[in-house]
């Protein structure tokens, strides 16, 4: 069975995956800056602060 919705444009979309090996967890905020942390509540405070903290680091 598949499921399909459909998104506003303006949606926000936020993505969190484990880090293969360690312990952390990997957050990609809406707005393209990243985040790692050991716990799902800290990373979840830290995208749902957006943009306060998400400063996109250049290389």
């Amino acid at each position: 069975m598949s499921v399909t919705t459909s998104r506003a444009p303006s949606a926000e979309v936020y993505r969190i995956d484990w880090v293969p090996g360690t312990d952390l967890l990997h957050g990609v905020c809406h707005c393209g800056a990243e985040h790692d942390a050991p716990d799902p509540i800290e990373l979840w405070d830290w995208m749902l602060a957006h943009p306060r903290g998400h400063e996109k680091e250049r290389p």
